[in-house]
């Protein structure tokens, strides 16, 4: 049951994107990066299994970060898609901060939602630094990689080589940066692995479905019907 649900999560999170892209422009994209990083760390609170195995369901959402910048790569170009990741970080670090200091504040008698909201939001520094850490490496990488195939690779039909080249190496690189940068001396070695591993899998799954999207966004931006802002 909760592979379909992950699969109809993925959907609907792909749908989201392309309305808003439809809609709005370049601009539904740059709403979407904040959107996209705020949830996903709300969501990797929560465990659930998959295939057998462990997983957080914060992985489809931050994923579909990367198809929001090869997006931009691809449509407007690498000072476009790394202003995304600038936004993207700002609203994360703007989360973190007053969300907690949210938790400051002594609770009323009668307030039933403190506990769970501190349950939530109270993240270790080492945690919070990882993802901090993890996202600036892992999209950045993802921007410069995405526009360097794209220099050497040009042409609408070798979209899916410059889209896949560049994503499954910083997927990578994420999954390893933020799982050593949180748990290692924390966990054994081998749940390290295990942990790296299968949230990478579940992002090469994301990033090798999200390919057809960026041929739909470059066919929409070459045939001017979106909707750009003046």
């Amino acid at each position: 049951m909760n592979e379909l649900l992950w699969l109809g999560m993925l959907v609907v999170n792909f749908a989201f994107i392309l309305a808003v892209y439809r809609l709005f422009g370049k601009l539904g994209l740059y709403i979407w990066i904040p959107v996209a990083v705020i949830v996903a760390n709300i969501q990797v609170v929560k465990y659930v299994e998959l295939l057998g195995l462990t997983a957080t369901l914060g992985n489809i959402v931050y994923a579909s970060s990367f198809l929001v910048t090869d997006i931009l790569s691809e449509n407007y170009g690498r000072k476009e898609a790394n202003r995304a990741v600038a936004i993207g970080f700002a609203a994360l670090i703007a989360m973190v901060v007053l969300m907690n200091l949210a938790l400051v504040f002594e609770p009323h008698a009668i307030d039933e939602a403190h506990p769970h909201l501190s349950a939530i939001f109270t993240l270790l520094p080492r945690i919070t630094l990882a993802s901090l850490l993890a996202y600036l490496v892992s999209q950045y990488h993802d921007v410069w990689a995405y526009n360097y195939w794209k220099a050497r690779l040009p042409g609408n039909k070798r979209i899916w080589i410059r889209n896949n080249l560049s994503t499954l190496v910083s997927q990578l690189i994420d999954s390893i940066v933020f799982t050593l940068g949180a748990f290692i001396g924390v966990v054994p070695g081998t749940a390290l692995l295990e942990i790296i591993i299968t949230t990478y899998v579940l992002k090469v799954i994301v990033a090798a479905l999200d390919t057809p999207l960026v041929y739909l966004a470059r066919r929409w931006h070459d045939r001017h019907v979106i909707a750009e802002e003046p």
